[in-house]
């Protein structure tokens, strides 16, 4: 289950809110899939047992298309509460042992210290008190997360910026099991028995399934079954007065329907190197592309200095992204002859600064800046031609990037031929899936600024 700049902090993508938040109604939907339950399951039982109070009486475990799911068993009106987890019976990083917290630096993130919890208890088999959730979490052949591909599936995606983020994310992982073995000397037992690979599996397990808060991350047994619709209202939500986490049905469900959530709202990237699934159509797509100032740029020193000068962090998108100052996130421009929203501001000045050929229009442009409100280069420039000039610069930027991505679509060849793998057919149709949304987006925003283009210059040659 569930949740570029060529830098990510690692956190978890899940949304997990307070119950201030109110989600609004939405009635209009489709059934997914039909339940198959297996009557005899024992798990909701066991977890309200652990809990001491009931958990839903609304819900049931199933299979579906998308594995083990949650499925309504009984009518369920929007607005009514069909789950509530306490927390007492969560899993938290305050669930390690404390010799071993005390022992963990503190550059072991919290995602780390959770998989850590998640592996004592395997390792404890049915002498855990979480065995019968244990047993339910996902063995790494039944995941598809990125980290897990082969060399030769990645090449699949290497036109992504999902191929480097993957990179970058096994490089992390392994540098917080480097740490986590060190502090487990005093438990030989453990040291001896876990690989890396074991490491990598919880670990990918905590970042598809668990949940952030402000006071942490946590595993929510019987919550996290639930399968994720981009389209949904319906989020976790956290009561910290009751101590219990909640979920709200943002539409009616009849008996039997599939019952779904909204992860977040999160492109195919970040839903596959997070969690390890696609959506065919995914309107939250977006596309990382990076832009860089020529070496041989007799000014490439002075509009870096500009550039920096000017920049303005920007929080990380809700994807998860962090923000770099050659680096921008691209999403769909819905309209040709709009402002090109989904295209941003920062990436057209930046095409502006790298377009000047003198210290004269840096200089106008920094003094531009400092008259209004203090960010560089984001109003048209004075001279139409350099204006033109920047954005088909971009214009052939993002038509390159198109036609790339294009052809690592058509190298892909007919993902229903046949291949000697079903585990590498799957992972051929998401990255076909993540390759066709970002192509799209990239025909949209080369579209809007091929029309900008074209207007600028009719204008011109009417004067």
């Amino acid at each position: 289950m569930l949740l570029g700049a060529r830098k990510i902090r690692w956190r978890l993508r899940r949304q997990h809110l307070s119950l201030s938040y109110t989600p609004s109604i939405k009635l209009n939907f489709h059934s997914l899939s039909q339940p198959m339950v297996d009557e005899s399951d024992d798990f909701l039982p066991w977890l309200e047992r652990k809990a001491g109070a009931e958990i839903s009486s609304a819900l049931s475990i199933g299979k579906s298309a998308y594995g083990t799911s949650l499925f309504a068993s009984k009518s369920i009106t929007a607005g009514d509460c069909v789950l509530k987890v306490p927390y007492s019976v969560q899993l938290t990083p305050d669930n390690l042992v404390p010799e071993l917290k005390d022992m963990l630096s503190d550059g072991v993130g919290d995602a780390a210290k959770l998989a850590t919890v998640v592996l004592f208890e395997q390792r404890m088999g049915n002498d855990s008190g979480w065995a019968p959730y244990i047993r339910w979490l996902p063995r790494p052949e039944e995941m598809h997360c990125t980290i897990f591909w082969s060399d030769d599936e990645l090449e699949l995606i290497r036109q992504s910026s999902v191929y480097q983020e993957t990179i970058n994310q096994r490089s992390q992982i392994k540098k917080e099991f480097l740490a986590i073995r060190m502090a487990l000397k005093n438990f030989p037992e453990m040291s001896k028995s876990i690989t890396f690979m074991d490491f990598m599996h919880v670990y990918a397990l905590v970042t598809s399934r668990a949940w952030g808060s402000m006071k942490g991350y946590s595993l929510i047994p019987f919550a996290d079954f639930l399968n994720h619709d981009g389209t949904s209202e319906s989020i976790v939500l956290s009561d910290n007065d009751k101590h219990i986490s909640e979920v709200i049905a943002d539409r009616n469900y009849a008996p039997g329907e599939q019952v779904l959530i909204r992860y977040g709202k999160f492109s195919n990237a970040t839903l596959l190197l997070d969690f390890g699934f696609t959506l065919s159509y995914n309107v939250h797509d977006q596309v990382q592309v990076q832009v860089n100032i020529p070496h041989h740029d007799v000014l490439r020193e002075m509009k870096w200095e500009l550039l920096k000068r000017h920049h303005r962090p920007i929080s990380n998108d809700v994807n998860g992204f962090d923000s770099s100052m050659d680096s921008f996130t691209i999403k769909e421009v819905r309209s040709g002859s709009g402002k090109g929203k989904g295209i941003p501001q920062s990436l057209r000045a930046f095409a502006r600064v790298l377009c000047c050929a003198s210290p004269q229009e840096l200089n106008d442009l920094a003094k531009e800046a400092a008259e209004h409100d203090g960010r560089l280069a984001r109003r048209p420039l004075t001279s139409s031609i350099r204006e033109i000039e920047a954005h088909q610069m971009l214009l052939s930027k993002l038509t390159q990037l198109a036609e790339d991505c294009d052809a690592s679509i058509k190298s892909l060849g007919h993902v229903s031929s046949p291949v000697t793998c079903e585990r590498h057919s799957i992972r051929r149709q998401m990255a076909q899936d993540l390759l066709n949304g970002e192509l799209h987006i990239l025909k949209t925003a080369s579209a809007w600024l091929r029309n900008y283009c074209d207007t600028l210059t009719t204008t011109d040659c009417h004067r």
